[in-house]
């Protein structure tokens, strides 16, 4: 598969996580968080490992991928579900999503740091013009950005550790597919979510019988398009192309997630979220690499014609 078509396949997976946003809140309104939040990737881990059995990619792990599995499940799962949670309860909406899109930018400093990537000016640019785009469509009939309180702290430690995951997974994917992977993470991840809400939320078993079928809808949808198919492509594509060309891509999620809020939850949109996405669009095709793919193929077309 060429970068071209991963790079539709995660505009596509980027559009789930988007919509996602609303129906999340939707379910975390309606059942407490955490306890909701386990049962909801083990539904999707349950999915997974269903897909890959067909698929016949189904296997036991080596010693060596049970040690990344499960330091992948605590950075991606645990750590990033739980403290977003969390810290989304203590700090405003604004903060926390200018926060979530240093995200790509993180991934790509780690990415120098472990994995040796080389950070081109063209793609330092697309980051900035990313994370400027971002600011944008969070400030965007907002009243700014206020003071920095715990809870920001909180979902730094949940960007940060979800950068990290995805070095994991780029150095895992050396022998085991980022599907497998995303599968064992997403079971391993849900059992410990499930006992950390055992001591959080006492009640929180109890809150799962008090949803509609209309909420279950919502959950289901959610599991298995957003948390089970969009992790395990997202995941495969971090083995394809790299953690920082793939991490820049969860800028578009903002937007996206502004637009579900709009057409689900009927909330308002303004001009500027169009000025944000202009910058975002621009920095995902600058900072994933696109823009360097496209012209190094222009070139060797110019070369090839002229010979």
């Amino acid at each position: 598969m060429n970068n071209t078509r991963i790079y539709l396949i995660l505009v596509g997976v980027m559009l789930i996580w988007g919509l996602n946003v609303p129906l999340l809140k939707i379910i975390v309104d309606s059942f407490m968080p955490v306890t909701v939040t386990s049962v909801r990737i083990f539904t999707a881990s349950i999915c997974v490992l269903i897909i890959l059995a067909f698929l016949k990619l189904l296997r036991k792990p080596t010693l060596k991928e049970t040690f990344y599995i499960a330091a992948g499940g605590l950075l991606n799962v645990v750590c990033h579900h739980y403290f977003l949670s969390v810290g989304l309860t203590m700090t405003s909406s604004t903060n926390g999503g200018l926060i979530l899109g240093l995200g790509p930018m993180l991934t790509a400093i780690l990415s120098i740091i472990f994995l040796n990537q080389r950070l081109t000016v063209i793609r330092l640019t697309g980051f900035i013009l990313g994370l400027t785009g971002v600011g944008f469509t969070i400030l965007a009939g907002s009243k700014g950005v206020s003071s920095m309180n715990t809870g920001d702290i909180y979902i730094f430690i949940s960007i940060f550790t979800q950068a990290c995951s995805f070095i994991i997974i780029k150095k895992a994917c050396r022998t085991l597919d980022p599907r497998l992977m995303t599968g064992y993470m997403l079971f391993f991840g849900s059992f410990v979510l499930f006992l950390i809400s055992l001591v959080t939320e006492p009640g929180g078993l109890a809150s799962l019988t008090q949803g509609t079928p209309e909420v279950w809808g919502v959950f289901f949808t959610s599991a298995i398009l957003a948390t089970a198919i969009g992790h395990m492509t997202y995941n495969y594509a971090i083995g394809m192309v790299g953690p920082a060309e793939t991490s820049i891509f969860m800028n578009l999620s903002t937007f996206f997630a502004l637009a579900g809020s709009a057409l689900i939850l009927h909330e308002a949109v303004y001009a500027s979220h169009l000025f944000g996405l202009l910058f975002i669009v621009s920095g995902v095709i600058l900072g994933s690499g696109a823009y360097e793919e496209f012209r190094h193929r222009h070139h060797k077309h110019e070369a090839s014609s002229s010979e």
